[in-house]
């Protein structure tokens, strides 16, 4: 490789463009390779198309010539190292759907040279890197993995919103194909990477990601199963996470809400249950947990058409006003969001509904809700708000005047506890 050689990182979304500035602060050279030539141009002009990253970070790099964007795949050839960051969504049948990777894999192997390195950041099930990714590799490149090039697992560990949330700090776990491709992985991630964690192999890796996961996922739905039971009996489940997270030992708060969302939780278990079947192994857990989960939209809008009926009202023919879009707080990240579950389903009951989000003013096309493209977020104001028959929270974004919410809507249902402090005791005011 030539010396100087920049570190590729494709796939320049909200997992790739992250670690690129962090390997790029770090005085690295990065080369990110995006498919999407708008994105390209828009890096390469020092502007940034995520929230929480400032295009003044973005400049910064690209003035101290640490970062470049490109979509020109052949440049995969000037790096010493290729990190894979691309999604890895669920097909038809909540069956793994690597076509993303598996073509990223394909794009890169004719400029593969000897002596470098591959990286798939991208969750997936185990045997992924050592067997699909690997198998495209050498067909495509004509080099023998682990002996003309190293390949090696390392899972992303972002967390979109979190102030705490720092690249550099957040501890990397690295499997590789052969001792040698993990030790050579590890020097890379080493430039940029305060803690490197170091695993037996890809498999590891990979299942490591997917426990994380799954511990989230199931922890949800037990919260989330909770909140219907304790609702049932008039106890507050907020009140009962707030009392029992006082214990400093042997728990860990998780919280409920209208459903999960993201590109993470609601996918991830799903490609250890499909590749489980393989071996015929049964996920009880990971399969309840979805169930639960999934079923958390339609109980928000059970307590939405109940909010309704406390005034002689029904879903059809109300205005309702979704608030937030987005699939967490605080962020502008609108992937399997379950507000768009909840949007569809309220229309279904004949309901008219707008929403606001402050970090989503138009709403992006996407394959799973196309339909909504285009819509726009209606501005927060008394007079908009008080237009409304019923206000649903979804999304609780920090930006939003949830003071001018609790006075001005003539009702709401709250997913998120976010208007608790606020509307308590109101009897236009029920949560869900």
């Amino acid at each position: 490789m030539p010396l100087n050689a920049p570190i590729g990182i494709i796939g320049l979304g909200y997992v790739g463009l992250p670690l690129s500035l962090r390997f790029a602060q770090s005085g690295t050279a990065v080369l990110g390779f995006d498919i999407d030539p708008p994105k390209v141009e828009k890096l390469n002009a020092g502007q940034s198309y995520i929230l929480h990253i400032s295009s003044e970070e973005i400049s910064a790099q690209i003035s101290a010539g640490t970062f470049n964007a490109t979509s020109d795949f052949s440049k995969a050839s000037l790096c010493e190292a290729l990190i894979i960051c691309v999604p890895t969504p669920l097909a038809n049948g909540r069956e793994p759907d690597l076509s993303y990777v598996l073509n990223t894999g394909r794009a890169i192997a004719p400029h593969l040279k000897e002596g470098q390195l591959v990286v798939l950041e991208s969750t997936t099930y185990p045997g992924t890197t050592d067997t699909d990714l690997r198998l495209v590799l050498e067909e495509g490149s004509g080099l023998k993995a682990g002996v003309d090039f190293h390949l090696a697992f390392s899972p992303e560990r972002e967390d979109p919103g979190n102030p705490l949330s720092d690249v550099a700090n957040i501890p990397k776990v690295i499997g590789g194909l052969t001792p040698a491709c993990q030790k050579r992985a590890m020097e890379v991630y080493g430039r940029a990477i305060r803690t490197l964690v170091p695993v037996e192999s890809c498999r590891v890796a990979e299942a490591v990601k997917l426990t994380e996961n799954i511990f989230r996922s199931v922890n949800i739905a037990m919260v989330n199963e909770l909140k219907v039971v304790y609702a049932a009996m008039g106890i507050d489940i907020w009140e009962v996470i707030e009392a029992a997270k006082t214990k400093p030992f042997g728990f860990m708060p998780f919280y409920p809400g209208p459903g999960l969302g993201g590109h993470c939780i609601p996918i991830d278990p799903f490609y250890l249950s499909w590749k489980a079947r393989q071996y015929g192994q049964e996920t009880r857990f990971i399969e309840l947990a979805g169930e639960v989960n999934t079923a958390m939209p339609a109980y928000v809008i059970k307590r939405a058409s109940e909010a309704l009926a406390s005034v002689q009202k029904t879903l059809k023919g109300s205005r309702v006003l979704l608030l937030g879009i987005a699939y967490k707080a605080n962020v502008d990240d609108d992937r399997e969001s379950p507000a768009y579950v909840l949007w569809e389903m309220l229309e279904e009951a004949g309901a008219e509904v707008e929403y606001h989000d402050p970090h989503v003013p138009v709403i992006r096309p996407s394959r799973e809700h196309a339909h909504f493209a285009g819509r726009e977020s209606l501005s927060l104001t008394e007079e908009s708000v008080a237009g409304f028959d019923l206000v649903l929270l979804a999304t609780h974004h920090q930006a939003v005047d949830y003071p001018l919410v609790a006075k001005n809507a003539a009702l709401v249902v709250d997913s998120r506890n976010a208007l608790a402090s606020l509307m308590k005791g109101q009897d236009n005011y029920f949560k869900s």
